[in-house]
């Protein structure tokens, strides 16, 4: 099995050196496409390009909207030489264990499945909270939480990107979302990355905002924090080049403040929305 990892990333200067460098070595060849970015990340590209010229192809596309996204996800598709993509934004960093667990499955069982299904721990306020479980919203297989399919076959009958940035999704040739196909053909594996999706990715809030979509993304909430002995990504402890900000930033007292003011509205909004939605 031959297994491609996409990459597409605009204004993520923050976790992309840790996002790439932490799967890298376990697949094939990596796409990291980049949508004009205007903080480090170029640089920080640069970096990972010297660092991987065999395996890593980027390519600078320029500013992308929203209603192009989906086109861009399927340029990309379409480029791929492979059996298996695992999709990587550059706020998702893995363990070694668990990008190692996916992708043996892969070369061992992929001919015989078509997805697998992984979980994550949502980062809310810095690298030492994380979202309850409760908080996810994502079901797929009788599961729920903070999981998502991250990893799919290319031998799935008109496999494509479908759906506007914020709803997109891969669809087989009938219009099917990949999770509604045969389940018997889909696993969930407990091989998590951690996700970093609700706080600052950019140099700055002001950088965040000039990406499509992530002025909603950031959270206001104190998480849970995870335990003093947490065994945390290995790629935290590599070297990194001094362009690479060091991830081990505590939340600040202005955030800290209105976090706790918000957490538990957030919280009761959760359960009554559930609720209602029958969950």
């Amino acid at each position: 099995m031959n297994i491609c990892v996409h990459t597409l990333v605009k204004n993520e200067e923050r976790y992309l050196w840790f996002s790439v460098t932490s799967v890298i070595d376990y697949v094939d060849h990596l796409l990291l496409w980049d949508t004009d970015s205007t903080d480090k990340t170029r640089g920080i590209v640069n970096e990972l390009i010297r660092r991987y010229p065999n395996k890593l192809s980027f390519k600078e596309i320029g500013s992308v909207d929203p209603e192009k996204f989906t086109e861009i996800r399927q340029q990309m598709l379409e480029e791929t030489k492979a059996d298996w993509i695992i999709l990587v934004d550059g706020d998702e960093v893995w363990w070694e264990d668990s990008i190692k667990e996916v992708t043996k499955f892969i070369h061992e069982h992929g001919v015989d499945y078509e997805s697998i299904i992984s979980p994550n721990f949502n980062i809310v306020g810095d690298i030492y909270h994380y979202q309850e479980e409760s908080a996810g919203r994502y079901q797929i297989n009788g599961k729920r939480g903070h999981l998502n399919i991250r990893a799919t076959s290319l031998k799935i009958p008109g496999l494509h990107f479908d759906k506007p940035h914020g709803s997109l999704g891969l669809f087989d040739k009938d219009g099917r979302l990949i999770q509604e196909r045969d389940r018997k053909k889909r696993i969930f594996i407990n091989a998590p990355y951690m996700h970093f999706t609700n706080v600052i990715r950019s140099s700055s809030r002001e950088k965040d905002l000039l990406v499509p979509k992530r002025k909603i993304k950031l959270k206001y909430e104190i998480g849970n924090s995870f335990p003093k002995d947490f065994y945390y990504p290995e790629v935290f402890f590599s070297s990194r080049p001094d362009i690479v900000e060091s991830p081990w930033v505590r939340m600040g007292t202005v955030f800290k403040f209105r976090a706790y003011l918000e957490t538990p509205l957030r919280k009761i909004k959760r359960r009554v929305w559930w609720g209602k939605a029958g969950y």
